[in-house]
């Protein structure tokens, strides 16, 4: 069995990590700050306070953080001061809140949203990913996703998107201009859900893909939203390890001095109210066989 160790505690609910410059850095929702701290969760910072609520993190070449804020569909740009600026604007493409994101190595940003009111029990619906250049324009490059969510840019350039109710990773190329081509599924857990009720669908998932982190070998870990635990995954859907962490998790990153950390997003839940108004998420850290890739384009290893 996996050890399971609770390097920090008392939060609201966390998602996003990314290890980068020897720091764990992630988004606490409704405490509406982006945090990093140490492997052994000491030395917590506060680097940015985005109150319409962070999510996403990922890097321009030139270092300044790229910061999704959900409610009001943004992306925020840290600049090198520490201020905070407007990016892009997403209000007239996204059809929900923005949720996660990825930066490749030429600083676009590809940005998944909700497609629907999450916790206003919507019925579900399709959406499409955006992407955002450097200059902050915004084009979509997908669509007739369900729920994207953890995203990840492998070395060889394919884009890799955890559909949370689609029952499936999807896969894109990535052409040069920043177009996604080639689209196929790279992993499927099981048929699209008959139901467009959310507690319905989430009946039918076999795993609720959300956060993911890409390890050396190609293999995606993912946190399942609904089965308490975190997969190994490689291509074609084959899960290879799975680990229990005793606790709903909903987000991971491989990191640590020897990348062999996988950090991983915990809660009582996922529901607004209740994590709101209480202090109970934590990031737990266990040790996995394979590390993180230098190379890997995924802003959770650099």
């Amino acid at each position: 069995m996996t050890e399971t160790i609770t390097v920090a505690e008392g939060f609201c609910f966390l998602e996003a990590p990314r290890w980068r410059d020897g720091r764990l850095w992630f988004s606490d929702f409704y405490t509406y700050r982006v945090r990093s701290m140490r492997e052994d969760g000491s030395d917590l910072r506060e680097e940015a306070y985005v109150p319409e609520q962070p999510s996403g993190l990922g890097w321009l070449p030139d270092g300044r953080l790229l910061i999704v804020s959900m409610r009001d569909r943004k992306v925020l740009r840290r600049e090198l001061d520490g201020t905070l600026s407007v990016h892009a604007d997403l209000g007239e493409h996204a059809a929900g809140h923005l949720n996660d994101m990825v930066v490749d190595r030429h600083g676009r940003a590809y940005v998944g949203n909700f497609g629907f009111d999450l916790m206003a029990g919507d019925p579900l619906k399709p959406t499409s990913l955006h992407c955002v250049d450097p200059d902050g324009q915004v084009t979509k490059v997908a669509d007739d996703l369900w729920f994207p969510n953890g995203s990840v840019i492998t070395p060889g350039d394919v884009l890799l998107i955890v559909e949370t109710f689609g029952n499936r990773i999807t896969a894109f190329d990535m052409t040069g201009d920043g177009d996604l081509v080639n689209r196929r599924t790279w992993a499927e857990f099981g048929p699209l859900p008959a139901d467009r009720g959310v507690a319905q669908a989430l009946a039918q998932l076999r795993v609720a893909g959300d956060g993911a982190c890409l390890d050396s070998e190609g293999g995606l870990w993912v946190a399942d939203a609904i089965g308490d635990r975190l997969v190994r995954v490689i291509e074609g859907g084959t899960i290879t390890d799975e680990i229990k962490p005793g606790s709903p998790v909903y987000a991971c990153a491989l990191g640590g001095a020897e990348g062999a950390t996988l950090f991983a997003c915990a809660a009582p839940d996922f529901h607004e109210e209740a994590r709101t108004a209480a202090r109970e998420g934590s990031m737990l850290a266990m040790r996995v066989a394979v590390p993180a890739s230098e190379e890997s384009a995924s802003g959770n290893w650099r």
